[in-house]
């Protein structure tokens, strides 16, 4: 063990996190979800307040509601909704009139469901006007946004000074598993000493610890390589190219440019499954997101696009989802002609059975789940 930290390996991991995010510590635990749900109860609890995004992940939720403060949300990305609730929050303070001891405004660099970014320039002004704490959540924008890998924000242009505390996990860029927190020594000692995640869980294993390193590595360019830096640079033609062909089609998609999450909306509950099986039947497999992920008529595929995949990948994968978007009817953002109704002998529109070409009291058989759609 290294100062109980499970092993070197894991040391140095956390070393080259902090140095990455320009922290001056950093902790790494074995497993991404429970680094938001154990975590956030080590450093606010009763007397406290959370105030989180509407659209947080549901690790965070579970995350907050285990440390026992009292949480309230904001409206998704809404810096004046945001500042109401710190406002109030700071001039009412508690229910008993008595201060908050703690705020912690509580985001996500990308929305996973959405693709889009925090506003966090806009965020970081607000939370500071009002004295609170900052929490952000990277699982999807470390390694993956900004010119070097380094999040959110080195893609706005936000010192990591201002984010009191750093969270992301392995799972996504770095193709390992586990999470991190990253933030000021004082922080970090009173996690390592008080989260369920530290003093019960598994420390990661040194072999997932030192892939996790060397990538870090390569993307600070320590493998003699530009391996890293073009990893990313390609990561964002990749998605940039393929959210502009889907927004060509007629789809209707979500996300911020640059972002590898690509939703695709589908709304109607029933297209789920005809969009993922009409798909795999192509030899194309596609996450769908339904409820309770997602509102119910909120329904979604979510896209998630790699660095490694070529162009002729990404072509190949797009030839189907055309095809299929047509297929059930999904392209609501394509131009459509009015309908030319048929005119009966009198000049007036003919009703639907006179033009379905079924017989008086002839009802279709639905053959397949597209007929019903």
């Amino acid at each position: 063990p290294a100062g109980g930290r499970g092993s070197v390996a894991v040391a140095r991991l956390e070393g080259l996190v902090a140095e990455f995010l320009g922290k001056e510590d950093a902790a790494v635990f074995g497993m991404g979800f429970a680094t938001n749900a154990q975590v956030m109860s080590a450093l606010v609890g009763r007397g406290s307040l959370i105030v989180s995004d509407s659209f947080n992940h549901a690790s965070i939720v579970v995350g907050a509601r285990a440390s026992g403060a009292k949480i309230q949300v904001f409206e998704h990305n809404d810096l004046e909704d945001l500042d109401r609730v710190l406002k109030d929050a700071v001039v009412y303070g508690q229910p008993d009139g008595t201060p908050w001891r703690k705020i912690l405004v509580v985001v996500e660099g990308i929305y996973s469901m959405e693709g889009h970014m925090c506003p966090l320039p806009g965020i970081v002004e607000v939370k500071n006007r009002y004295g609170a704490y900052l929490w952000l959540d990277e699982a999807h924008s470390i390694g993956a946004m900004g010119h070097t890998g380094r999040g959110v924000c080195e893609q706005l242009g936000v010192n990591t000074d201002e984010v009191d505390i750093m969270m992301g996990t392995f799972t996504k860029s770095f193709a390992g598993f586990g999470g991190y927190i990253a933030s000021s020594k004082a922080i970090l000692d009173t996690v390592r000493d008080l989260s369920p995640i530290t003093l019960y869980g598994s420390s990661m294993p040194p072999a997932v610890a030192e892939h996790i390193s060397f990538v870090f590595e390569q993307l600070m360019g320590r493998d003699g390589t530009k391996i890293g830096v073009s990893k990313v640079r390609q990561l964002h033609d990749n998605s940039n190219y393929f959210r502009q062909r889907l927004a060509d089609m007629g789809l209707i998609i979500h996300g911020d440019r640059d972002s590898p999450i690509i939703p695709i909306m589908l709304y109607n509950p029933s297209k789920i499954a005809a969009f993922s099986r009409e798909c795999l039947k192509r030899n194309l497999a596609v996450v769908v997101v339904g409820f309770p992920a997602t509102p119910l008529i909120l329904s979604r595929a979510r896209i998630c696009v790699s660095a490694a995949h070529t162009r002729a990948d990404l072509d190949r994968a797009l030839d189907v989802i055309d095809e299929v978007s047509e297929l059930i009817d999904i392209k609501y953002k394509a131009p459509m002609a009015a309908p030319a109704w048929p005119k009966s002998q009198e000049g007036s529109p003919k009703s639907v059975k006179e033009t379905s070409g079924f017989k008086a009291g002839e009802e279709p058989v639905m053959n397949s789940l597209i007929d019903l759609i």
